[in-house]
């Protein structure tokens, strides 16, 4: 018998198709429609966990849906990064990572992850500019009395970091490049046990990053000598840059940015990028960045992948200049 059309069979059935494919489609559009993962690459307490917990909340408000922050900590970075990296590039996890993602490319040339293709950059959270900072007791009192005793005396001099790679690390590393000079670094295994001995007069300098040594320098338990930023502090406004003690071309921030794995839809890449603005316009937000010497990043959401890529080129430099390799 030969097959008949049947008009209104096939015509309930195409609506019975459209009827299904419906909710998929609206569940694709409803982003987001659960909660959303902050994954924080360094432990708790630090800047990256800072600035993480401090939009959360704001970004939460603007998308509608829970923010949850969690710690992946470990390898400087690379735990977490490789975590998000893997994740599904759906919008629902969301990368906090600090000054390491420029830094591990060329200090870790074996990453399980290529930073410049595994990620796409949703803005800057902050600048956290660094300072050199000495024992109280410490006979050099400004930057070029330093610079002066170190050519006196190369490698006459110890400076802590708080780890080897660390941004701290790094930045003094540019300071000496810079200005020509040679100290001993000594390494140790986070920022407050070096500071405690800097504070203590076991090692006379440190590269101090602002946020968390601001507390001890106002107390007098630190001496700032200069900011390794292009302009003063204004919650140090009495202490000059490097560049104006003599020393050209040596800025340094600490920097906090926020990523999502590559391939997530540009549509969700704007909304992300659009809470987050919405978080860091806001006083509160902008109010406790500046509290602890934090800046606003000055180029937006549109400049932020050329100054990760300038961030990456300028420690690749120094780490081949400085022969820096990883413990």
């Amino acid at each position: 018998m030969p097959y008949r059309f049947n008009s209104t069979a096939m015509a309930a059935v195409a609506f019975a198709a459209l009827c299904a494919s419906a909710p998929a489609a609206l569940a694709q559009e409803a982003w987001p429609s659960r909660p959303i993962t902050f994954v924080v690459t360094y432990p708790p307490g630090g800047n990256a966990d800072m600035v993480g917990r401090l939009v959360a909340p704001r970004m939460s408000e603007a998308l509608g849906q829970p923010i949850v922050v969690e710690n992946k900590a470990g390898g400087a970075g690379q735990v977490g990064a490789a975590f998000v990296a893997r994740s599904k590039p759906d919008g629902y996890t969301v990368m906090i990572d600090g000054g390491g993602y420029a830094i591990n490319p060329s200090l870790f040339p074996q990453l399980s992850y290529d930073p410049a293709k595994a990620f796409t950059p949703i803005g800057i959270l902050g600048l956290f500019p660094l300072a050199i900072v000495v024992t109280p007791s410490y006979g050099a009192k400004t930057a070029a009395e330093l610079v002066a005793m170190a050519k006196a005396a190369p490698n006459g001099i110890s400076y802590a970091s708080p780890g080897t790679g660390s941004s701290q690390h790094l930045a003094g590393a540019l300071f000496l490049q810079q200005s020509k000079v040679t100290m001993v670094h000594v390494p140790y295994k986070g920022g407050g046990p070096a500071m405690a001995d800097v504070m203590g007069g076991h090692v006379p300098v440190f590269i101090a990053n602002l946020a968390s040594s601001l507390a001890h320098i106002k107390s007098g338990k630190l001496r700032p000598l200069a900011v390794m930023a292009s302009q003063r502090s204004s919650v140090l406004p009495d202490v000059p840059t490097l560049a104006e003690a003599g020393v050209a071309n040596a800025e340094a921030y600490e920097w906090n940015g926020m990523f999502v794995p590559a391939g997530v839809p540009p549509a969700i890449v704007a909304r992300l990028t659009d809470a987050l603005k919405k978080a860091l316009d806001s006083p509160d937000v902008k109010e406790k960045i500046a509290s602890v010497g934090g800046e606003p990043f000055p180029g937006g959401a549109p400049e932020a992948p050329k100054f990760i890529r300038e961030q990456t080129e300028r420690m690749a430099q120094v780490i081949r200049e400085g022969n820096i390799r990883a413990e």
